[in-house]
């Protein structure tokens, strides 16, 4: 049976966002996965711990005998009408599994008795990995950059997202970068983030190479996910375009985002649940800076929020919140900030409100 020939072009599946099918165990999906990636696996990982466990103890041709003893012809009925499924609602997809090898040959040959014929990637997922992490690595001695810096509450965000040629890091982590900063939305494992934020990179390059990348200045880590060490270098080496907005902004900004615009997340993911888990959140994280605000601080903004919580959760009204958030963004946040900022004031290249950096940035990108 005559199949396709493998795909060895890597950039062109992810700059052309090619659908790819990957034929992996669930248990490897959810270590790591590429943005455009559907898990349908061959085996699942009950199978692949037993048939590892076989090759480990009995040898390859023991490990392949048991492979094809567990399809039952059930099993590969499955299979095929869920590849045959995906293929036909995603006619250029590829397929991969870990290194491919066996899995994607087993793979294809199944989906082509089904009548779908579908290209492998030679070298699997390792190699596309692979990949990924030679451009990550290159992009970040190479890549042009400004890095949009600013006080917590100036509207970073809202100013990255309106700039032509921007990444939006916490986008890709799925959050919003301080201790407030959790989303409803899970974050991505960090090789999901690392291979997202390569692939991004590469887009760039391809489509913009002429233009420089503005990206949020961030620290090492956004939630749980850590820059990878070759781009928080890259970052701090980048000039930076400090964006200044008053207190009384920066309240409103953080009201909107970590109050209004979360509970209407949570509301939407849990339902009837979503205000005892809104008061959760809210308290939890003030508990997680209890040590830096001191034991009298903390105890007395929880108690204030206890009370805005009560208020806003029975009839919307966020007012009680302000102060807290005035007392934590000029007592708490901005030393920090002001601190980390002294430090490269070489670096800074521009400062002021937001439309004053969207005009700089205009004013300094090629035409």
């Amino acid at each position: 049976m005559s199949l396709p020939t493998p795909v060895t072009d890597y950039a062109a599946l992810f700059l052309q966002d090619i659908p790819l099918l990957d034929v992996r165990a669930p248990v490897e999906f959810a270590e790591g996965a590429f943005p455009l990636a559907t898990n349908l696996p061959l085996l699942d990982d009950h199978q692949r711990q037993v048939i590892g466990t076989e090759y480990k103890q009995q040898g390859q041709d023991a490990a392949v005998a048991l492979g094809y003893q567990l399809a039952t012809p059930e099993v590969k009925q499955a299979r095929q009408q869920a590849w045959l499924d995906y293929g036909r609602q995603h006619p250029d997809t590829v397929l991969y599994c870990f290194r491919g090898g066996m899995r994607s040959h087993i793979s294809q040959e199944w989906m082509a008795e089904a009548g779908l014929r579908i290209p492998l990637v030679k070298g699997g997922y390792k190699a596309l990995r692979r990949f990924l992490l030679d451009t990550l690595e290159q992009r970040s001695q190479q890549q042009p950059l400004w890095c949009l810096s600013g006080r917590t509450g100036t509207g970073k965000t809202d100013v990255l997202l309106s700039l032509p040629h921007q990444l939006d890091l916490e986008g890709l982590a799925h959050h919003r970068g301080s201790t407030f900063g959790y989303t409803v939305k899970p974050q991505p494992s960090q090789i999901s983030f690392e291979n997202a934020l390569a692939i991004g990179l590469l887009k760039h390059a391809h489509h913009a190479p002429q233009h420089t990348l503005v990206v949020e200045d961030e620290s090492r880590l956004i939630g749980r996910i850590a820059l990878p060490p070759c781009w928080q270098e890259a970052q701090q080496r980048a000039p930076l375009l400090v964006l200044e907005a008053s207190v009384e902004e920066r309240q409103e900004r953080v009201v909107r985002d970590y109050i209004l615009r979360q509970y209407q997340d949570y509301q939407e993911v849990y339902g009837g649940e979503a205000p005892q888990r809104f008061r959760d959140y809210v308290l939890g994280n003030l508990d997680r800076i209890r040590r830096r605000l001191g034991g009298a601080r903390h105890q007395a903004l929880r108690t204030e929020w206890s009370e805005a919580l009560d208020a806003f959760l029975s009839h919307g009204d966020y007012q009680g919140f302000l102060p807290g958030i005035r007392e934590l963004l000029v007592n708490y946040y901005d030393p920090m900030y002001d601190y980390q900022l002294s430090q490269r004031q070489e670096q800074i290249a521009c400062r002021g409100e937001a439309e004053q950096i969207r005009a700089w940035v205009a004013k300094h990108q090629p035409h």
